[in-house]
């Protein structure tokens, strides 16, 4: 006997909403470009604190051509990144947009994006053959542009609560404790906490030699190399050097490809009486909790980078940046931690303490 099904019922109200949101999203994909363009030429830097400004004047401000910069100032004016007067023809930054644009380095998160569609052509490959894609085979905007977006926060965060939240922690630093940040990147997060605590000594590791090599030039522009060494190991053989206080892992736990098999390195990496600290991007424990504009974000920067970056890695568990608390406890506890707990949050971070 056939079965019949009923078509759905199309709804011209709800398909004109949706195209709405689509025309939005377009609008920002294509603005997207334009943020990177101003942050490489130093259009925003141009513009903060100088009021209005014409496209001539801002032009021969950042030694670039009018016509161009025109069309670029209407296209920020259309998104609202800046304030056109029709009267006097002159666009402005106003001084919130500049905070965000050339203090909080909001367009670091726009060099990740550009990253991301640089490397499209790698992640839909590996959509059809189920392979990973390493996080040293992206385009060098994501490293530079990783370590833009998330330094704010860090420092934001990092010295005034994270750390202050971490049973004795803060005492242990300023005496002189032993620290390895592991999976550090440029080395932001190690740098940052080398600068608060001279007497504290500190290793970043990082299986991405080119992230470490950056890390250990700035390092030693900053004169820090006498307190911080930066080598290339993995999270799961990274050197123990008599044991660490202090470990710490900042939205990286979830790239990779073992987790588990990391946590137990963590563990027998630390002192009796050390402590792991683990930063993961925010997120609640169900996906439905996540349909949100934050995690809109994460879990397309998990299609593009974090779920690739695991699956290229042995084991492949492929937490993704929208794991979860619950996620994340299995893995700490399934690697040998008795205790963990969340000390601190953001809207955009969950802060962990794992103990032995």
């Amino acid at each position: 006997m056939a079965t019949t099904t009923t078509a759905p019922v199309f709804e011209q109200a709800k398909f004109d909403a949706f195209m709405g949101k689509a025309v939005m999203d377009m609008g920002a994909a294509m603005h997207a470009a334009l943020i990177v363009i101003g942050d490489k030429l130093g259009l925003y830097k141009a513009m903060a604190g100088a009021g209005p400004l014409s496209p001539a004047e801002l032009a021969a401000k950042t030694k670039t051509t009018e016509r161009y910069v025109r069309e670029w100032l209407n296209a920020n004016a259309a998104s609202g990144y800046v304030m056109y007067d029709a009267a006097s023809k002159k666009f402005e930054l106003p001084p919130e947009q500049a905070f965000a644009l050339t203090t909080v380095d909001l367009p670091g998160a726009f060099h990740i994006i550009s990253a991301c569609f640089k490397d499209e052509p790698k992640i839909t490959q590996a959509f059809r053959t189920g392979d990973g894609v390493g996080w040293h085979e992206h385009d060098a905007n994501l490293f530079f542009g990783t370590e833009r977006f998330f330094r704010p926060n860090y420092e934001q965060n990092l010295l005034s609560t994270w750390i202050p939240a971490l049973e004795g922690m803060g005492d242990k630093l300023v005496k002189g404790a032993a620290v390895a940040d592991v999976g550090c990147g440029h080395g932001a997060s190690t740098m940052l906490m080398a600068k608060a605590f001279p007497k504290s000594r500190f290793i970043g590791f990082d299986y991405h030699s080119g992230s470490i090599e950056y890390a250990r030039h700035v390092a030693g522009r900053d004169g820090l190399l006498d307190q911080i060494n930066f080598e290339v190991a993995s999270s799961k053989s990274y050197p123990v050097n008599g044991g660490y206080d202090l470990v710490t892992f900042f939205d990286c736990l979830h790239d990779m490809g073992d987790p588990k098999g990391a946590a137990q390195h963590v563990l027998s990496s630390l002192k009796p009486d050390g402590t792991w600290m683990i930063v993961e991007p925010f997120a609640n424990d169900t996906p439905e909790q996540n349909h949100n504009p934050v995690g809109r974000i994460y879990y397309s920067a998990s299609t593009m980078l974090c779920t690739p970056a695991s699956l290229a890695q042995e084991v492949g568990a492929a937490l993704g940046a929208q794991a979860g608390e619950e996620r994340i406890r299995e893995v700490v506890t399934g690697g040998g931690f008795t205790r963990f707990r969340r000390v601190a949050q953001t809207p955009f971070n969950l802060v962990y303490e794992a103990r032995a």
